[in-house]
């Protein structure tokens, strides 16, 4: 494949046409322009392209009967507080997400194809975030009540400060992934962002409002929900690639003492997580309980764990295998019968 020519050539005369072997996720000089041609990490475009086919707007999505449920006395207490405990968190969550790929990750990942779905992943954030708004208005929640969740409500706030922290560090003034230190940083980042946010503190809240769904309650949220985790496995997945692929380009960086501070790391996801649960369940609801959780959070801990080459640490089981099924893309059927497609090609994992 031809590379794109970029602008210092032509304003040089000189030839500065990079081959596929000159690209590097990160530490790469060739940055000037998003030089796609030619591909080196096939599996970044791969996550791009099934990302795309995967494009919805919460809006195409009815809230009537949400509403008459919501309105109504079908709902407990308890129930009603697992719901208003998840939108507070995600509609904090997906802005940090947002926020962090925009202003730290894009920054110092230095290949076109990764930026290329990154630019991707940011717009899936922003409807993402759109999405709790649309839930927000169409039950007329208490916006206050559910936007600053992450400051009222203890569960949610360690979780949101123990990710703002990474942002911060990436964000501080003079930061380069030039050096060891900074660009193991950039390396806790990555899973900090990808494996806990996105793959452990977003699976729990994921089952809670599946199980409605389950029962036929709240089914508008529910499918929303439903799209938002299709996209969510993909970002899964391009974070364990792009934090897999950056390992082999840069061994010196995954030390033991490095390992084991990552492993530390996600034990400490886990704690809060089981904590945010608690929270949520304090009497237990849809068959659901705290103690199911910490066991289901253990186990989609030591999943992430072993996709990054760790040791799993907990040898817990799946307490929800109902979640496999709710979850299988791989039929040949479109959610709810809405306009939204089947991803192409690609296979998800959802453990």
């Amino acid at each position: 494949m031809a590379s794109i020519v970029n602008d210092t050539e032509m304003l040089t005369g000189k030839s500065t046409r990079v081959n596929a072997m000159e690209k590097r996720l990160i530490n790469c000089g060739q940055v000037d322009v998003n030089q796609l041609m030619p591909l080196k990490y096939n599996w970044a475009w791969e996550h791009y392209i099934n990302g795309c086919a995967n494009h919805w707007m919460p809006t195409e999505v009815p809230m009537n009967k949400d509403i008459e449920i919501w309105r109504g006395n079908t709902l407990s207490d308890n129930e009603r507080q697992v719901i208003m405990r998840n939108l507070g968190f995600f509609s904090t969550a997906e802005s940090l997400v947002g926020n962090n790929l925009v202003l730290a990750i894009f920054k110092h990942v230095t290949n076109a194809e990764c930026r290329q779905y990154l630019l991707r992943q940011a717009f899936e954030e922003a409807v993402h975030s759109h999405t709790f708004l649309y839930v927000v208005e169409s039950l007329g929640l208490d916006e206050g009540e559910i936007f600053n969740m992450y400051h009222e409500v203890p569960a949610i706030a360690r979780k949101d400060a123990f990710e703002m922290e990474l942002t911060r560090e990436v964000l501080s003034e003079g930061f380069t992934t030039q050096t060891f230190e900074g660009a193991q940083a950039f390396l806790k980042n990555l899973i900090g962002y990808y494996l806990i946010m996105e793959g452990v503190f977003f699976y729990t809240g994921f089952v809670m409002i599946l199980s409605f769904h389950n029962r036929n309650l709240m089914t508008g949220i529910g499918e929303q929900f439903q799209y938002i985790l299709r996209d969510e496995s993909i970002h899964l997945n391009f974070g364990i690639d792009l934090i897999n692929g950056i390992k082999a380009e840069n061994p010196e960086l995954w030390t033991a003492e490095f390992q084991q501070a990552m492993v530390e790391r996600i034990r400490e996801a886990v704690e809060l997580e089981i904590a945010y649960a608690s929270d949520c369940l304090p009497n237990g609801v849809l068959g659901l309980n705290a103690e199911l959780f910490q066991e289901y959070v253990q186990f989609i801990a030591d999943r992430r764990l072993e996709r990054i080459g760790l040791p799993a640490q907990y040898g817990s089981s799946n307490p929800f295998p109902w979640m496999s099924e709710t979850m299988d893309l791989s039929k040949e059927k479109n959610f709810f019968e809405t306009r939204v497609t089947e991803y192409q090609s690609g296979k998800l994992n959802w453990d």
